[in-house]
């Protein structure tokens, strides 16, 4: 393989397994996978957040050098997911009294924004916004400027998680020295990928069962609506088999050739045994019980997160993509739960995607995220060709990032799903600071201007009045001799 020139580089961070993958975009939108590259995380990373810091960083690196000597190139940066426990969505309104038929401006709209941003949650982050309708008046409308009104009401969905999750992640690619050109919510890039306009826009929920999570999108009229990650995945599934006396990989292996989402009673054959190896065995009917019993909870888990006021009005139905989609009978436990008919598995992405990789090439629904974040990046992370005779373990990430391409591309309320990474957040917090001292530096100066300017009008009033005074009085004085 010749040095690829221009590259994409996309990076998943699960609960386990850590996926890096290297794709170039076609003009015809197309994508071409050229490097995958994946690594053990279950002894750092649970729920898919960081728990070790170093040993993350190491995995990164390892990702980051393994895809460098197969794509025979530097990788400047790369694009990240971020999903994980503790990420979820809290909806706030910001109100606005106007004078009567006030026509409402860009400058409003930002100002109910800013206002939104500026709210401050407990030892929680904003990470995004997603704007929902602006209320003008009693009518709802998603652009409100140019409407004449007297009432405006932001309505937003702010996409919280942990302060501590969040720094975490940042500091594994700072220890690393790999840049990031972009974090990006994973729900929202796998959303994008899996999801068909008409689902968004006519309502449905994107369940993504993982290993150790699953993540709940809830869409309607194209609007992300309520977002929420459960601590629970196909992994517990696994645990509940072990507990038949097995080991865990044994009880994987068990869940994968015999697992069923759902088996009707009168199938069951009490006398039936699946075998745990050549000398053990377990009774059908428990196990199919504890398969069923965590599949049970998990839907329900994920049903309670669908808000009340859209429960009826999922049209769009239920997709269900990830590895714990791939169990039998899912769409009819589902079904069974929820009482939606229309449930569909998203085995693959929406993109063409071309790839000799075998995994992505399963079509299973594994990859999907991971695809979905390499078709959000518009940046080459391509850097120089590497010299095939030099040490390719000597290679030195410089985490450079093009400043003036990523402020060409900052997040919008109107495109949630850019994150902005913890040094970009503190420059713009710096930024702002220093505007801030700017203006009261600014006013300062204007107020101690205007105070002088009145000491000195007050000092020539003073000095005219007593002029004045002396006037009248000399001119008393005159007359008084005069007569």
């Amino acid at each position: 393989m010749m040095a690829a020139k221009d590259f994409i580089v996309a990076i998943e961070l699960g609960s386990s397994k850590v996926t890096g993958i290297a794709g170039k975009k076609n003009l015809d939108g197309s994508i071409q996978v050229l490097a995958v590259v994946k690594e053990d995380s279950s002894s750092f990373i649970r729920k898919g957040v960081v728990y070790n810091i170093e040993k993350t960083a190491q995995c990164l690196t390892n990702i980051v050098k393994k895809l460098t000597v197969q794509l025979k190139t530097e990788i400047t940066q790369v694009y990240v997911g971020i999903g994980g426990q503790s990420i979820h969505s809290v909806r706030n309104v910001i109100t606005k009294d106007l004078p009567a038929d006030t026509i409402v401006t860009q400058d409003m709209v930002v100002e109910l924004m800013d206002a939104n941003r500026s709210m401050q949650y407990p030892d929680q982050e904003i990470l995004d916004v997603a704007g929902q309708e602006y209320k003008v008046d009693s009518q709802y409308q998603i652009e409100p400027v140019g409407i004449q009104c007297s009432h405006l009401e932001g309505n937003f969905l702010n996409i919280l998680q942990r302060k501590a999750f969040y720094k975490s992640l940042n500091s594994c690619f700072e220890m690393a020295e790999i840049g990031i050109a972009e974090l990006y919510l994973a729900p929202l890039a796998l959303a994008d990928s899996v999801l068909t306009e008409s689902e968004k826009r006519s309502g449905c929920a994107l369940v993504d069962i993982g290993a150790d999570t699953t993540t709940v999108s809830v869409y309607h009229k194209n609007i992300l609506r309520h977002l929420a990650v459960i601590p629970l995945g196909s992994n517990n599934i696994t645990k509940d088999i072990a507990s038949l006396q097995m080991e865990e990989q044994d009880a994987e292996k068990m869940k994968l050739k015999y697992g069923c989402a759902y088996t009707e009673n009168n199938e069951i054959d009490n006398n039936m045994k699946y075998s745990i190896d050549a000398d053990r065995q377990v009774e059908c009917r428990k196990f199919i019980e504890i398969v069923e019993g965590r599949l049970e909870e998990i839907i329900e888990n994920v049903w309670f997160q669908v808000p009340n006021d859209l429960c009826d009005k999922l049209l769009g139905g239920i997709i269900l993509t990830g590895g714990g989609s791939n169990m039998k009978n899912i769409e009819k436990a589902f079904r069974n739960h929820t009482h939606i008919d229309k449930i569909r598995i998203a085995k693959f992405v929406t993109q063409t995607i071309t790839s000799s990789n075998p995994e992505i090439n399963a079509k299973n629904g594994t990859m999907n995220t991971v695809l979905g974040l390499l078709a959000k990046g518009d940046i080459s992370c391509a850097g120089n060709a590497i010299d095939p005779n030099g040490d390719l373990f000597a290679i030195k990430q410089t985490g450079t990032i093009n400043t003036e391409q990523r402020k060409a591309r900052q997040a919008t309320e109107t495109d949630p799903g850019v994150i902005r990474t913890e040094r970009e957040k503190q420059q713009a917090e710096e930024e702002a600071r220093r505007k801030k001292e700017e203006e009261e530096r600014i006013e300062r100066e204007k107020a101690e201007a205007e105070a002088r300017e009145q000491a000195r009008i007050k000092k020539e009033n003073s000095a005219i009045n007593k002029g004045w005074k002396w006037l009248k009085k000399f001119g008393k004085t005159m007359i008084e001799e005069e007569e």
